[in-house]
Order: structure tokens, then C-alpha cells, then sequence
């Protein structure tokens, strides 16, 4: 499978949309994982993360201009035991409604499809983290058709120190916008502190197009965690 660098293959990416980055650091004792939103519209730009508890949410920046919240403020993370989930929509609350039940991340995903703002029909994309483990989803439809929907699961043990996957919403920008294609894309994770690899994350992102940005690194031993939250609106 092809290789890539991170922060390159993002930063050859006008509009990758909503996005997840998910590795293991090259001593093997930490994942890091990170999640970041885009926007074209000036409704999709009106957002900033703020912290919830032990995960995240989105907030309208400017309640004033907030025009739909159906689709853009949800709960991005939310921690279970000792799984952390990150979706890019209400997803999230879905896939811990299930697991807090003792049912599975697919069993969850298979009662959900993508979003309905066709003509783009965004994908879902979500992920559970455990331990030295992920898995990943892609829920889209079967290239824009809103009658097919195609759900796609991908699961990572053990990971190799040093090593990451990411995953996003669009192959590129356009009109209507690509969804993404394949599997999850491999990078290599350089060695380098939590916060040269949160702000090297966000300078690689476009600078018109980007939006928020969250990353956090947990220890696969203690659970220990540290959180880096970026907004382009400061409040």
C-alpha cells in the first residue's frame, strides 16, 4: 500500500472536507489521533470546537448567522471506558448509545447511511480507538446515487509504532463534491511532540477552507490524555 506523508497529502488538498487522522506514535506508546472540520459555506465556517466533558462539540461561532444546525453542530468525540469515538455528525451519540449497550461499532453504523444534502451526500466517516487498536467506517453513496447506500469497515490491531491512517469526507473539491475513494490512506508518523504535530496538522489544512481542528494523544497504557483544540474563529 502506498505510503504517504501526512501533512503533504493534505496540504495537495484544496477541500478534503471533514476529516480523521489516526496513528501511533514511533516509540508505540502513544495513539494520537485528530479530527478536523472545513467549510465552503459561510454557515459550514460559523463553527469553532469547544471541549465537553472528556470529548468535544461544535458550536455556532456567531449564533446570530447559525442558518441549519441539522448537520454541522453535533458532538465530533466522545469518550466510553476506555474507547474513544470521533465521527464527523450526530454518528457519534449513535455509535455510543450502542456500545454503552454491549453492541458493536458495525452494528451501530448499519442503522445509519450517509447525509442527506444531496447532490453531495456526504459521507459518514467515524472511528472507534482502543488500546493499540482502531477501526475506521466510511458510510457514502454508490457514486451519488441516493437510492444505493454503501457502508465500508476498516479494522487496524496492534498497530505498528509509527504508523497512521486518515480518512476523509471528499476526494477533492468540485461541483458536487467527489466522495472519498478506497481505503484509508497511510502515512508515517515522524517523531515529534504533540504540539509540533497538532500545529504542523493545521498549517497543512487550506488556509481558506479550514475551520477547527482537534487532537489529543492518549497513552495505550494509563489512558492518560492530552487535547489540542485549533479554531480559525477565536472567541
Amino acid at each position: 500500500m502506498k505510503e504517504y506523508d501526512l501533512f503533504d497529502y493534505l496540504r495537495g488538498n484544496e477541500y478534503p472536507g471533514r476529516g480523521i487522522v489516526i496513528g501511533r506514535t514511533p516509540c508505540g506508546k502513544k495513539i494520537r489521533v485528530g479530527y478536523f472540520i472545513m467549510g465552503r459555506s459561510e454557515n459550514s465556517r460559523n463553527r469553532v470546537f469547544v471541549e465537553e466533558g472528556n470529548g468535544i462539540r461544535t458550536e455556532a461561532f456567531d449564533p446570530s448567522k447559525m442558518v441549519d444546525p441539522s448537520l454541522i453542530i453535533y458532538a465530533p468525540v466522545r469518550v466510553l471506558g476506555d474507547t474513544t469515538i470521533v465521527t464527523n455528525g450526530d454518528q457519534t451519540d449513535t455509535i455510543y448509545d450502542f456500545m454503552k449497550e454491549g453492541k458493536s461499532f458495525e452494528e451501530a453504523l448499519r442503522t445509519r447511511t450517509f447525509e442527506p444534502d444531496g447532490p453531495n451526500y456526504t459521507p459518514r466517516i467515524s472511528a472507534v480507538i482502543e488500546k493499540d487498536s482502531y477501526k475506521i467506517s466510511i458510510l457514502k453513496s454508490a457514486e451519488g446515487d441516493p437510492e444505493s447506500a454503501q457502508r465500508y469497515f476498516f479494522e487496524y490491531n496492534n498497530v505498528r509504532p509509527g504508523y497512521g491512517h486518515v480518512i476523509h469526507t471528499y476526494r477533492e473539491n468540485g461541483n458536487p463534491i467527489p466522495s472519498f475513494e478506497g481505503e484509508p490512506a497511510l502515512f508515517k508518523m515522524v517523531k515529534e511532540p504533540l504540539d509540533d504535530f497538532a500545529a504542523h496538522l493545521w498549517e497543512a489544512l487550506n488556509e481558506d477552507n479550514k475551520v477547527s481542528l482537534f487532537v489529543r494523544s492518549i497513552d495505550i497504557e494509563t489512558g492518560e490524555t492530552r487535547t489540542i483544540l485549533y479554531n480559525k474563529n477565536q472567541k
